[in-house]
């Protein structure tokens, strides 16, 4: 189902005209060599631009479209209709770290490559002679007629001598039009790059008779797998190979199929900006189509990306409630019923791992982000929509040195959130463990303690204690324990102003698990804190220590559960912000 659908992203991109078909890929070219009707070099055009890097302005090759490049590791392979000096000119620079063992430095620092030259010329006969077009005729009479040996064929190319000795590739161009533009050139090429030879099988992708790619092209782009390139499918060792069959033979799919995914997921990673990163995951989006507008929405609304040139926060938010209610969102022409995908990748050795893939309506994730952020509400948030990277996050140690969550708890709490299946227990540990750790709740972990019991529920964490802001009228026992601890908490900051070590720092985990060995202690505490205030607040904090503690009964619960203790987190939370809360906002 992955497969399919990436390939399928293909033929949707190669339909907007934003990707090349089979056989043709983008390659950086720097010069054109202008060649006349009868192959005669008479021009070298620079097709270089100006880009800003840093402080400094450098020169940058041009992307064109162009025959696929060969995979060369050694040996001599040319490529069609472009390449390095090696193949087009006959020449290259000599390299004092590789040569200097081998031949001697030429006078003008160029090695003659006569096996390349006569390779690539070969090459281009063998396509081109039964081609009966000016532009192919006259590359033909250039590989006939060029002579790298004579120094009077340079005159053309000492300006840029430099710049193509550096690794700049070359193209053909014959009066005004680039070789590759030749629409008999180009079927040619297309015949020649379809023949293949191999095995002839089912492919698993297309259903469709077809020659089986051995070995897949690579995916870059995936963060922490290979720079060079890792394979999505690889049999690489002979435990993972059955019935005698090698390489991807063992899950055949097709020349087209496998060049197809791979060209539409590198085409994903190679756009940074609708690239996200979960812990160790590296996520992709795509809507049927291949319209770039929904990846754009969804970064916005799924990860807390900058929204579309133009919108608003508040407009970001109306627009995720309105998709969410299956509405259609004319203003941003977004349609709920769009088929939508997200893709989630994990380096695993020499291979790519699947994290998630989820395939649903936009409408539905939509409905299912816009309920995640709202079970995410909390009073003291500054995020009007929680973003998963900082919710995250909060599950991470500030004092650490990899500030990345848990791979595998952060990508299940990610698939939760797109799907709206219940949040994984691991995430709810993650936060416990860093409040007991630190002994401080954020309106992030208490964000995620409210979200984590409204979806996942638990009658010891009742919905009434997960609430935006205080409530004042809830009657739950653990939840009054953690708002009489912040009172108490208050009582002793007005009484020792600029105190180093609060009650917090020594009793705030042994009060939220065993409060009928530690409360006993706040109180006494507190008598005595109370003691030094002046009568109005003394008053003030007395009654609202009475309040609750006619509702707590004689005793004190001798144990609370990992759920009462969130109703206990929860209510010293709601209570420590209702102390900043302005009166007018009450």
């Amino acid at each position: 189902m992955i497969l399919q659908s990436l390939v399928q992203l293909y033929d949707d991109l190669v339909s907007r005209g934003e990707l090349a078909r089979l056989g043709w890929s983008p390659s950086k070219i720097s010069y054109a060599l202008c060649l006349d009707k009868d192959g005669k070099l008479i021009q070298v055009v620079p097709l270089l631009y100006e880009d800003n890097s840093g402080k400094k302005t450098v020169l940058r090759p041009t992307l064109k479209q162009l025959p696929s490049p060969v995979k060369r590791s050694s040996g001599i392979a040319p490529n069609f209709l472009w390449d390095n000096s090696a193949y087009i000119l006959g020449f290259r620079k000599y390299d004092d770290k590789k040569d200097k063992k081998k031949i001697e430095k030429p006078e003008n620092g160029l090695v003659p490559c006569p096996k390349q030259f006569k390779a690539c010329g070969e090459f281009h006969h063998m396509l081109l002679d039964s081609v009966h077009s000016q532009t192919a005729e006259a590359i033909l009479k250039f590989f006939d007629s060029w002579d790298y040996t004579d120094p009077d064929m340079f005159s053309l190319l000492s300006d840029d001598l430099d710049g193509i000795l550096n690794g700049g590739n070359l193209l053909f161009r014959v009066e005004d039009r680039f070789a590759q533009d030749d629409e008999e050139i180009q079927r040619v090429w297309q015949v020649y790059f379809d023949k293949s030879e191999g095995v002839r099988m089912q492919c698993l992708v297309s259903g469709r008779t077809d020659y089986i790619e051995p070995v897949h092209p690579v995916i870059k782009g995936v963060q922490g797998a290979q720079s060079s390139g890792a394979a999505l499918v690889s049999f690489n060792a002979q435990a993972f190979c059955s019935y005698g069959k090698t390489q991807n033979l063992n899950a055949p799919v097709g020349k087209y199929a496998a060049y197809a995914y791979t060209a539409a997921l590198n085409y994903l990673l190679a756009d940074y900006k609708n690239v996200q990163h979960i812990g160790d995951t590296t996520v992709v989006c795509w809507a049927e189509g291949a319209d770039p507008k929904y990846a754009a929405f969804s970064c916005a609304a799924l990860f807390g990306g900058a929204p579309p040139e133009g919108i608003t926060e508040k407009d970001l938010r109306s627009a995720v409630k309105r998709l969410a209610d299956g509405l259609p969102c004319k203003e941003l022409d977004l349609d709920p019923k769009r088929r939508f995908y997200i893709l989630g990748l994990a380096p695993n050795a020499a291979r790519i791992s699947i994290r998630f893939f989820l395939r649903d309506s936009f409408g539905v994730l939509m409905r299912n982000v816009n309920a995640h952020h709202e079970r995410m509400e909390i009073t003291g948030s500054k995020y009007p929509m929680y973003p998963l990277w900082a919710m995250l996050s909060e599950t991470v140690n500030p004092n650490s040195t990899d500030k990345k969550p848990n791979s595998v708890m952060a990508g299940a709490a990610a698939r939760a959130v797109f799907s709206g299946t219940p949040y994984p227990v691991s995430l709810l540990e993650a936060v416990t463990m860093r409040i007991r750790a630190e002994r401080r709740i954020t309106p992030g972990r208490a964000a995620i303690i409210k979200a984590y019991y409204l979806k996942n529920t638990n009658p010891q964490c009742p919905k009434e204690v997960l609430t935006v802001s205080l409530n004042e009228s809830s009657n739950n026992i653990p939840y009054i324990l953690g708002r009489l601890f912040s009172i108490y908490e208050a009582v002793q900051e007005k009484a020792n102003p600029g105190i180093n070590a609060t009650i917090k720092d020594k009793y705030f985990n042994s009060a939220s698990s065993t409060p009928a060995t530690i409360f006993p202690i706040l109180d006494n505490l507190c008598q005595k804190h109370l003691r030094k205030l002046e009568t109005g607040v003394r008053i003030y904090f007395d009654r609202q220590i009475c309040e609750l503690k006619n509702r707590l009964g004689e005793s004190y619960p001798v144990r609370l559960t990992l759920p009462e203790q969130g109703s206990f987190n929860l209510g010293y939370y709601h209570q420590y912000n209702a102390r900043f809360t302005k009166k007018e906002d009450k």
